[in-house]
């Protein structure tokens, strides 16, 4: 039975996020307009690969980071040889933690404590966390050491994003990371830790569109009013923080 709910889930998110071709194409052309080909990109949560896929096919060097042993499976067999795939989650600080795995909803398993924070919540009602994997983790200086300072970093782990963040102690040029309206502190906490960094400007991109919310880029004090203003019932958006200066 164990076997059998990975595999269905692991179905469920192919069928989610490789199901619908053009949403391919359409990722490709939003990645080509924010980045220069041969920039340097991490993708923290890689899933099953479509935002790599999507940032490789938009001429991005991309290094993918994902932490679920099914998937990093997956990535291993079928990402394009000039992806880097780590297979690690990453934190404030290196070291092991434990993944809370839900295996027929895999794209929310989480390093956060999600199952408490938004078990039973509209949007997680149907969702059971109901396995832990052991994983390592890096951090974002880490991953900068290894590899170069990237262009763009773009970070969805499900509650995890202010830790992701914590890890880093420069500023870069592009990040986006995801925030869940059932988890405003999480958000609250990534833009503090931005505002540390340097001074940014930001934009919003809802669920899975790909066009930017906002006519012009915005500063905190409007992102932080956007991030007051939502409801429980909101779905997921990304924010996007573009670097104007370094050192606040």
């Amino acid at each position: 039975m164990t076997g059998l709910r990975t595999a269905l889930g692991m179905t469920r998110s192919l069928a989610i996020y490789h199901g619908r071709p053009w949403r391919q194409r359409q990722l490709r052309r939003f990645y080509a307009g924010l980045l220069q080909p041969g920039d340097l990109v991490f993708d923290i949560g890689a899933h099953v690969g479509n935002r790599t896929r999507a940032l490789r096919a938009a001429c991005a060097r991309v290094v993918a980071l994902e932490p679920q042993a099914a998937f990093a499976a997956l990535l291993r067999a079928t990402l394009p040889r000039d992806v880097t795939l780590v297979e690690a989650a990453v934190g404030a600080r290196a070291g092991e933690a434990e993944l809370a795995v839900s295996r027929l909803h895999p794209t929310v398993s989480s390093l956060a404590g999600l199952p408490a924070e938004v078990g039973g919540a509209a949007g997680f009602s149907h969702v059971r966390w109901d396995s832990r994997q052991r994983v390592p983790v890096t951090t974002l200086d880490a991953l900068i050491a290894a590899h170069g300072v990237p262009a763009f970093v773009k970070i969805d782990v499900e509650g995890f994003e202010a830790e992701v963040l914590a890890g880093l102690s420069q500023p870069l040029r592009l990040i986006a990371f995801e925030v869940l309206p059932q988890m405003p502190q999480v958000a609250r906490s990534a833009l503090r830790r931005l505002d540390r960094l340097g001074r940014y400007r930001f934009n919003i991109v809802s669920g899975e569109a790909t066009v930017f919310d906002w006519p012009e880029w915005r500063d905190a004090r409007a992102l932080q009013a956007w991030i007051d203003s939502r409801r429980p019932a909101d779905g997921s958006a990304d924010i996007y923080a573009r670097l104007e200066r370094a050192d606040g």
